[in-house]
Parts: C-alpha cells; structure tokens; sequence
C-alpha cells in the first residue's frame, strides 16, 4: 500500500500543531449509545457508553492540542437515531464512531465481582476498525482507517482476529474490517470510521481501556494517524 507508507511519513510533520484553525479539516467525533441504549456492559458491570465517551473526550482534548478542528456528536449520550449521528456530522470532514466490543453469548463465562454475579471471556480482545464499501468516499475511509490501524500497532496496540469471522478483511494486518451496512457508515456524506477500541468484557482488557494514560496513547496514535490521512488526501475544507 504505497500511499500508506507516504501517509506514516507525514505523520512525522503533523506532530506539531498546525497554526491555522482555519486551514484544519473539522472532524466529526461521535459517542456510541447513549441514554436509549448504552451498549455493552463491560465484565464489572460498566456501560459501553461510559467507556466511549472516555475515549472519544481523550480524542477530542488531543485533536484540539493540535489545531484540528473537532465537532462533538452525541457527547450528552441523547441522540437515539443512528442516521441522526451522521446528520450532526454535516459540514465536516470525516466522522469517527467511538465504540467498544463483547462477545457472543457463547464466549461468556460467569464470575462474581464484588458480590453481584456477571460475565466475562477469557478468548476476544483488541481492537478493530470498521469502514463501509457503500459509503459516498469509501477510498479515504479505508486510507484513514488503515493509517490509524497502522499508528495503533506502532504505539504497541494489537488488532482482534475475531473480526474476521464474521467481516471481510480490509486491511487485516492493521485491523480494518468491512460492514457496509453500519447506519453511521453509508448513511453519511463524509468519509467514515467505526472504532472498537478494545473488548469490556474481557476482564483484564477491562482494567487496560479504563487506564487513562493508555486511552491518552490510543488516542495520540488515532489522532496522529487520521490526521496524516486528511493532510495526504487534501480533504476540502468547508466554508
């Protein structure tokens, strides 16, 4: 992938903040779930939900640092409408779902934590990215989505396997999948990425995602990676 090795190359160049607010592509950055519906629960008993917002406040804090432009979609948790994502979104330059993973009903084992009984799995973790061939630029999508994957490894993070069980490899090796009928990734008219960030309900994984000093690694390495791709693929800026 040639245009990937030119893309980590400028990665070097965007470790300073860039002058201009103006100049920055606006980037989308939604919190799955919310208050209708939060997601997962992890192996201790925590929402989805929480773990996202987390992770996507982690993602906006450092894109700012460095003078990327940053729209928050669904920080309040109260936008219900999957297709009401991507509409918030309108006007930017990329949107990035920030989402994290379970696993099936036949994966999980039951433990007690702290006198309440619950599940975990002792098989699935990692993360993984999700781009959709029917979204409007699904081209940047998958250039984005591999940049980041490929900062994500640098920085020492490993992709889940699991994916491919059920999605068609994009780029696996950097842990890019396929699902092209996720709402918030064809229902757009912005390039697109769904970002697992890691399994809850893998206890040890757990304990990792709710480290703020690794949320602050994985977001430089999201960070850093997406906003390579935008500099490299010119994305336009809106008025």
């Amino acid at each position: 992938m040639p245009a990937l090795f030119s893309l980590l190359a400028a990665c070097l160049m965007l470790l300073l903040p860039i002058t201009s607010l103006q100049a920055a592509p606006e980037i989308a950055i939604d919190v799955g779930h919310g208050g209708r519906d939060s997601g997962a629960i992890s192996a201790r008993g925590r929402s989805e939900f929480e773990f996202n917002r987390d992770l996507a406040g982690q993602l906006a804090q450092t894109l700012a640092e460095r003078g990327r432009r940053v729209r928050p979609v669904n920080f309040d948790g109260n936008i219900g409408s999957l297709a009401a994502r991507p509409e918030a979104a309108v006007g930017s330059d990329f949107f990035i779902s920030i989402h994290h993973d379970s696993v099936g009903e036949a994966w999980l084992l039951p433990w007690l934590w702290e006198g309440v009984e619950r599940t975990h799995t002792e098989v699935k973790r990692g993360y993984g990215i999700f781009v959709s061939a029917n979204n409007p630029d699904p081209a940047t999508s998958l250039l984005c989505a591999s940049a980041m994957g490929a900062m994500l490894r640098r920085a020492g993070f490993v992709p889940s396997d699991w994916h491919g069980r059920k999605h068609a490899p994009a780029d696996a090796e950097n842990g890019v999948w396929y699902f092209d009928n996720l709402v918030v990734l064809y229902r757009t008219t912005l390039p697109a990425v769904l970002f697992e960030a890691g399994v809850i309900k893998h206890k040890d994984e757990e304990l990792e995602l709710l480290d703020p000093a690794r949320q602050a690694r994985m977001a430089d390495a999201l960070a850093t990676g997406l906003a390579a791709c935008l500099q490299v693929t010119g994305k336009p800026v809106p008025d």
